[in-house]
Parts: structure tokens; sequence; C-alpha cells
């Protein structure tokens, strides 16, 4: 995918649901535990749930206890772009979609090796799609 998906407000809001729109478009968080893929294990990809875009394979998923679907990478480092967050008092690095730039989660540096990364996302971000 290399197209930027471009839409106004009205158009995401008939697309999303109220979190999900929340989520993406709002910069919005699900809360802990709650989120429908945070404790998926099935083997597949989780895309955009704006536009599809791949973002991550359940290889690189991972449990790291807060509750929310943690990725030590993206599926393709192209699709997500990262952004500086200042927001809540806090500095952190926040994940957008780079095809629609939906607010996915944000990125840690206390994962995992090898990356030592956290990608921690949003479930609402995201659609999961089960491998054959």
């Amino acid at each position: 995918m290399s197209d930027k998906v471009i839409k106004n407000d009205a158009e995401w809001r008939t697309l999303l649901t109220p979190e999900q729109y929340h989520v993406t478009r709002e910069q919005g968080t699900e809360p802990a535990y709650t989120g429908a893929t945070w404790n998926n294990h099935e083997k597949g990809t989780y895309r955009c749930i704006c536009c599809g875009n791949d973002l991550f394979n359940s290889e690189a998923k991972y449990e790291s206890g807060t509750g929310w679907p943690s990725f030590r990478e993206p599926s393709a480092p192209e699709n997500i772009t990262l952004r500086s967050d200042n927001g809540l008092f806090m500095k952190r690095t926040e994940v957008v979609c780079s095809h629609c730039e939906a607010h996915l989660g944000h990125v840690f540096d206390d994962g995992p090796k090898p990356t030592g990364l956290r990608y921690c996302m949003n479930s609402a971000a995201m659609q999961f799609v089960k491998t054959p």
C-alpha cells in the first residue's frame, strides 16, 4: 500500500465504531485488558482498522503484562510513522499508520531482545486477520 488515505471527520465516523474513532482519530486509549486482541495467540496479521495497512505480524507479538497487544517490531518499518507525543505531562513516542495517520499506540524502549522495543498498541486500532 503506498497511497495516502484521506477522509474527512464525517467519513471516519461512519466507517468506525465510537471506540475505534476515539482511539484512531482522537488519540485515545482503550482500557487495559479490554481490547479484542490483547490476549490473542493465533497466527496472523494485524492491520490498521481504518485503511487495512499491514502493521504487525503475530510472530512479533509477545506478552508484556501491560494489558495491550505488544510487539517487538512492525511488519514493515515504512508502514508506521513515529511522532513525538508530549501530552499528559509525559514524553512518549506515538505510533501512527503511515497511510491514514490513525493513532495506534506508543513505542517504548523496554521490550525484549533483539529490538529492545515494545510497540504497545490499541486493539481498537487494529483488525486481526488469521493466517489460514
